[in-house]
């Protein structure tokens, strides 16, 4: 059986739905393919322990996913809303705890419990930040140029760079290269030193990322977590009502809304062309695993590089130089997820009061940047780590749909196994590893072990085999120097399309990915749009020109 289509989307994760949504709101006809039996990809809310808990499988907060888009789409009529997460809460196995809110005055006093000279430091640091994401904020938004093309269209968009750049002094520019190149460590050892700051905030430069808080790039990944915001506060994160599944279930019943099909449990098996690369491969649709044949032609694949173009697509019909791009493309990871269902919220040593900006912030497991460091090092040596740290949050403590009354639902980001273990399960290691970090968390908070009622570990693997996750890696591909903006994924087709004309690309490892941002989905959209213009404007010149204009002679 083979039906039509204008545009095929491959995978219902945030960027194929943002895509789809758009694509279909300007007219065309749109079918999207999920090979899972639930829309969302990895930000998908899922039932792991019975209907009654609702959990965030993978990614469980929202930052980046432009207002904009929001409102372009109207997400808040189909459910989307955020609840705004509370501020760091950091418990100490000494008993104490270093807290971040968000009124300067009490953070000042809070970090000076450990040392006066970071709470001086902080707002010196924030403003850095600040001042950097000002910069580089707005490049996240942007389609990347081919930079190193001649043609005067790319050089015109190359030019177009500079304006991000005008307000830079030479000490500017010398800062953004060093936030681009340096660690974690490099930047946040120029204003703090206490074990506390330095263990906290190294986090962030690290999460998600085959590399250490002293690997040269953590900067800018910490960078990346801090640009976004909810509700107009710059560098805030939130938890969607309903898990990560009502964002990516806002998105699905917007593009619905607009006409755009999506069918899940429908696996693609091919990318179909017409003609040999020699003579100009373009795209025509899409097989089915099930057989099926979808025509279209224009396709846009949201699944990881490596699978799209290495497996989807025969790579012979492909340039050698693009597809050795993709074959060394870098997406390890050591990341587990643990999640877990509690029969009540933790009480912590530290902190024994109950307090809503506590149980609804962000939990962070983390003494010093060195101990995050060797547990880095372990990994790399092809141990599991003794001592992960843990990012977690407990998103029932606003969205009481996600529990039964007094049960809560715990999130637990950790790190880091080896990133070998995405070619095989590991499980009962993934349980020993899973055992440490719970008893991190009892030993900061006594009573938790017996409180947790189910838990749910994902390692590499599965996030691999389950979720289209190659290596284990959220963003689709390390955030790197060498793998971001026009390197992601291949040189020369940052800029969302591919060598094959008619098949587009949009996942997290394009440009504006890592983290749910839509950005991709939307900027893809606008390249399709334009490559459609383009087509017709060509058509129309060729019916003018004579001898091309039909029954003209």
């Amino acid at each position: 059986m083979t039906t039509s289509r204008d545009v095929v989307v491959i995978g219902a994760g945030h960027n194929g739905l943002v895509a789809a949504a758009y694509l279909a709101k300007s007219g065309l006809d749109v079918l999207v393919c999920e090979q899972r039996p639930v829309v969302g990809g990895a930000a998908v809310s899922e039932h792991p322990f019975g209907p009654d808990y609702t959990v965030t499988s993978l990614s469980y907060v929202v930052s980046l996913l432009p207002p904009d888009l929001v409102t372009d789409l109207g997400l808040t009529r189909h459910g989307y809303h955020v609840f705004p997460q509370g501020p760091y809460f950091a418990p100490r196995a000494d008993g104490r705890y270093l807290r971040l809110p968000d009124d300067p005055a009490q953070r000042h006093a809070e970090i000076a419990k450990f040392s006066a000279a970071d709470a001086d430091a902080y707002p010196r640091y924030e403003a850095h930040l600040a001042g950097l994401g000002q910069v580089l904020g707005p490049l996240l938004d942007e389609v990347p140029p081919r930079l190193g093309s001649r043609r005067p269209r790319d050089l015109w968009r190359q030019g177009l760079l500079l304006r991000h750049l005008r307000g830079l002094d030479e000490r500017g520019v010398v800062d953004v290269t060093r936030l681009l190149t340096g660690s974690i460590a490099d930047l946040i050892e120029e204003y703090f030193e206490s074990d506390a700051m330095l263990g906290l905030l190294s986090v962030s430069g690290v999460i998600g990322t085959w590399a250490g808080p002293r690997s040269a790039g953590t900067a800018y990944v910490m960078l990346h977590h801090h640009i976004g915001g909810v509700d107009g506060q710059a560098g805030a994160w939130g938890f969607p009502r309903g898990g990560m599944g009502g964002v990516t279930g806002a998105l699905a019943a917007a593009a619905q809304s607009f006409g755009a099909e999506i069918r899940t449990g429908a696996p693609v098996g091919e990318i179909r062309t017409r003609d040999g690369r020699d003579s100009g491969a373009k795209v025509c649709g899409v097989t089915l695993a099930s057989g099926e044949e979808i025509d279209a032609g224009t396709v846009i694949t949201t699944a990881h590089p490596q699978i799209s173009f290495l497996r989807l697509l025969d790579p012979a019909m492909l340039p050698g130089d693009f597809v050795a791009d993709i074959r060394r493309w870098q997406t390890r990871s050591g990341t587990v997820k643990i999640n877990l269902a509690l029969d009540r919220l933790p009480v912590f040593a530290s902190h024994p009061d109950p307090d809503p900006q506590i149980h609804g912030g962000t939990i962070v497991l983390a003494e010093s940047l060195d101990d995050i460091e060797t547990a880095f090092q372990q990994a790399v040596a092809g141990q599991p780590s003794a001592m992960p740290f843990a990012d977690i949050c407990i998103p029932s403590v606003f969205d009481d749909s996600l529990a039964p009354p007094g049960k809560h639902v715990m999130s637990m980001f950790t790190q880091w196994v080896p990133h070998r273990w995405a070619a095989e399960p590991h499980e009962a290691d993934l349980d020993a590893y899973a055992d440490r970090v719970i008893a991190r968390m009892e030993q900061v908070a006594p009573g938790f072990t017996s409180s947790v009622l189910h838990r749910q570990v994902i390692g590499p693997h599965r996030m691999q085999e389950e979720y289209g996750l190659v290596g284990g890696n959220i963003f689709h591909g390390e955030l790197s120097l060498g793998q971001m903006f026009h390197a992601r994924p291949a040189a020369g087709y940052a800029d969302l399309r591919t060598p094959v004309p008619g098949l587009y690309q949009a996942g997290s490892a394009t440009h504006g990915g890592g983290g749910v941002t839509g950005i991709p989905g939307r900027n893809v959209v606008r390249q399709v749009m334009a490559d459609r213009r383009a087509d017709r404007l060509r058509q129309r010149v060729a019916a003018l020109t004579p001898g091309g204009r039909r029954g003209s002679r």
